[in-house]
This record gives structure tokens, sequence and C-alpha cells, in this order.
């Protein structure tokens, strides 16, 4: 039994530092998306602008278009007409037709398949790295959290282009740097930064549903097990008091 409570508090002092090693790993900080996926209207448009934006290069593999119309609470024409952009079938999963070594070289690497980037890396950084782009010294296009990815930003027209304004800052060992403070959008998209945070929300929300479509109806179900383990816990306690009631 000692044994037992030693690796449950070991489990809980690397736990914290696990998520704080992959939190660290994007390289800036996360900001809090607000993502719920429980909201379909988040999820649809998330779907839309995904399909038009980001799956001409990023399959979502395990994701199959009949599951997402089932969960989704989209009829099966509505996907066909406004998802299905290609031959795909409406029980095929949503793959790109775009060819694994002609993508290599063009880009440098193919684009992977996002199937499972929201239960990897989570809503808030995928969130954070799509507002994370901008044009560098070099004229191309780096990410605050990816820094020096293939990956152009796609949502340009959405989001305009922003350059970022750098500070100094100086380390603990007293070398001094310019790190980004924050940014300036040089030519306006066709979204305001508020109406493109919640573009970007919506794309993670849909990602994040799409690397585990059951959490949908896990968390619901989890609600009715702890009442029913609460109602059997008191239950328990009930029979156990009356079968120790002459014992006492």
């Amino acid at each position: 039994m000692k044994k037992f409570a030693t690796y449950l508090l070991i489990a809980a002092c690397i736990l914290p530092l696990t998520s704080m090693t992959v939190s660290a790993a994007g390289g800036a900080n996360v900001e809090h998306s607000g993502v719920n996926i429980n909201d379909k209207a988040s999820l649809q448009r998330g779907a839309k602008l995904y399909v038009n934006y980001c799956l001409g290069c990023h399959a979502i593999a395990y994701m199959r278009y009949n599951r997402l119309s089932e969960d989704l609470g989209l009829s099966e024409e509505m996907v066909m007409e406004n998802l299905v952009f290609s031959d795909a079938k409406f029980g095929e999963t949503m793959d790109i037709a775009m060819d694994a070594e002609q993508a290599k070289a063009w880009f440098g690497k193919a684009p992977p398949d996002l199937s499972l980037v929201g239960r990897s890396r989570g809503a808030d950084w995928i969130y954070s790295y799509l507002l994370g782009f901008y044009k560098d010294e070099s004229g191309g296009w780096n990410n605050t959290h990816l820094p020096n990815a293939s990956m152009p930003n796609v949502l340009w027209s959405l989001q305009g282009i922003q350059t970022p304004i750098y500070r100094q800052e100086t380390s603990a060992g007293g070398f001094t740097q310019d790190v980004i403070d924050h940014f300036k959008i040089t030519s306006p998209g066709t979204q305001s930064p508020e109406e493109f945070k919640l573009t970007a929300r919506d794309i993670a929300a849909f990602l994040d549903y799409a690397g585990e479509p059951a959490k949908l109806k896990r968390k619901g179900v989890g609600v009715w097990v702890i009442l029913f383990l609460a109602f059997f816990t008191f239950i328990a306690y009930l029979l156990k008091a009356e079968y120790w009631r002459d014992v006492h």
C-alpha cells in the first residue's frame, strides 16, 4: 500500500512537468482559444473552413464524411454539396489527391495528415499557430509557434499580412537579443482581427473534434456514469449499515 501511494505521488509530480514540456515545445506562449466542441455551429464552420483552405494538402484520413454528417448534424446532401470537391463517396475518408512524392518536391516534405493533431497538440496550440504567421525579413512566411515551417499562411487573404515589431530582451546570462513583441497588420485581409480569431477558433475546434470524435458523446456519458456511481455508493452504504446494525 505504501508503494502504491509512493507511485501516485511520483505520477502527480511528473505529469505537470510533462505538460509544461509539451507546452514549451512550441516556442511561444500559447493563447487560450475558448474552443467548445459541443458548439455544433462552430464545428460546422470549422469543417467548411478546413475543407476550403486546408484539405488540399492536409488529409484527415481517420475521419469519414458520413461520420462528419452524423456528428455535426448535416444531411448527406449538405456534406456532398459543400464539403466534397472530389470524386470521394459519402462513406469514404477525407483524403487528398496530392501525390506524396510531388508534395515532397514542392514543399521539401509531404504535408502531414492532421487526423490526430488535435490530440497531440491541443486546440489552444492550433489556434495560436494559426494566429502566429508573419512575414519575416526574407519576405517569406514564418510562424512564432513553428519557426521555419514549410507551410505558407493559407489564410492570409482572411487574416491579412502581419509583420513583427521587435523589442530587446536580455537573458540571465547577459545576452541581448531581439524578440517579437507584437504584430502589425501591414496589408489588411477580408476579416478584422477579431473576426479572424473566431475563424482560427472554429478550425481549432474542428481539428480537436476530428482527433477524437467520441469526445462529443464520451463527456456526456461520463456525467451519467458519475451520477450512477454516486447513487450506487449511497445504496451500498445503506446496505452496509443494514448488515452491520445487529453487530453493533
